[in-house]
């Protein structure tokens, strides 16, 4: 069932509840939209569910409209957990909004990997991915090798770059400045660049789903993605491939955060259990494409081919979000100035 928040700020965000037993106790849960909601149901939601019995309802959005609606709601949150890009978990905890997390609490917290524990436990890492480029091998004769093909007149009209207010469209636009000499200090040779390549995007997509008409339909042949979205759809018959550009991927870090002032923290620590555990760990990694932070998960080959790996991982750059919350703000009102059409 789909809600419409009045607040202007956070009105993407939409609300699907999970039907439970009626009078049982509900945990709003922020989560992405498309095949990582469905997943999320099935590795996640339907093991707690049993497990407490208490139901689960899911809001939609990606992370810069579950910053902003925590922001909203001031120390009042409407969800009680939330899934966030983990530079903007710190810019929640620098803002005083994230509750510091039990891990006494966390069965499973033995056995996540120490460096995905965010600064004073304000998050914690649930997943590994990375933004890379996505594209269709019948369009494609020769797979992109690198962040700057897009200019590529070869593409032109046939791609798609994400908003600056999605992860991917950020990493972009970053990916783009550093592969033009850029630094995060010095974002103009970014900017210069990206213009241009906005201005020929079939869109500037702000939801990751939104991708996937667009290549089912063949009005795009490539563009800046989600490895994992891609193994879904590929799964699901779409024709994709994933290429990690020579410059290296992207690192995605999806993190956990629990708002602070939530009402229901234990409840909230217990479905962060599950989304730790070997088992909810495992579950999301097979079914979405997503490296795990559980040390008793093991990737099948199927997954390791599509997620960062091995010489993808090491060359991927995974960016300080301290760094990414400082400046976001400014590349954000920047992009809008510039870019956004």
């Amino acid at each position: 069932m789909s809600l419409s928040l009045r607040n202007s700020t956070i009105a993407a965000v939409l609300t699907i509840g999970l039907t439970g037993t009626a009078g049982a106790e509900e945990l709003v849960v922020g989560s992405f939209g498309g095949s990582f909601a469905d997943n999320v149901k099935a590795c996640h939601v339907a093991a707690f569910e049993k497990a407490t019995g208490a139901t689960v309802a899911l809001k939609l959005g990606n992370s810069s409209q579950f910053a902003a609606a925590v922001r909203a709601t001031g120390g009042k949150p409407d969800m009680d957990i939330v899934y966030i890009d983990n530079s903007l978990a710190a810019q929640l905890n620098g803002e005083g909004l994230a509750d510091k997390i039990d891990r006494t609490k966390l069965k499973s917290a033995p056995d996540v990997i120490a460096s995905a524990w965010g600064k004073n436990d304000s998050y914690v890492v649930a997943m590994v991915s990375a933004t890379a480029l996505v594209y269709n091998p019948k369009l494609v004769k020769a797979p992109p090798s690198s962040w700057l093909d897009l200019a590529d007149p070869a593409y032109a009209g046939k791609y798609a770059i994400g908003d600056i207010t999605g992860t991917s469209g950020l990493h972009y636009l970053l990916a783009v400045n550093k592969a033009k000499g850029g630094t995060l200090d010095n974002t103009d040779p970014g900017f210069e660049a990206i213009k241009p390549i906005a201005k020929g995007s079939a869109v500037l997509y702000t939801q990751a789903d939104q991708l996937l008409a667009l290549f089912e339909r063949e009005e795009i042949a490539v563009a800046p993605w989600y490895p994992d979205r891609a193994g879904v759809a590929m799964d699901k018959g779409l024709s994709l491939a994933v290429a990690y550009p020579k410059e290296g991927a992207v690192g995605i870090l999806p993190a956990v955060v629990i708002p602070k002032g939530t009402a229901k923290a234990d409840l909230a620590l217990k479905f962060l259990d599950q989304i730790l555990s070997a088992e909810g760990q495992g579950c999301f990694s097979e079914k979405a494409y997503i490296g795990a932070v559980n040390t008793k998960v093991k990737l099948s080959d199927k997954v390791a081919k599509i997620v960062p790996n091995g010489e993808s991982l090491e060359k991927a750059w995974f960016i300080d979000p301290e760094l990414i919350a400082k400046n976001s703000a400014n590349w954000t009102r920047r992009w809008q100035r510039e870019v956004a059409r």
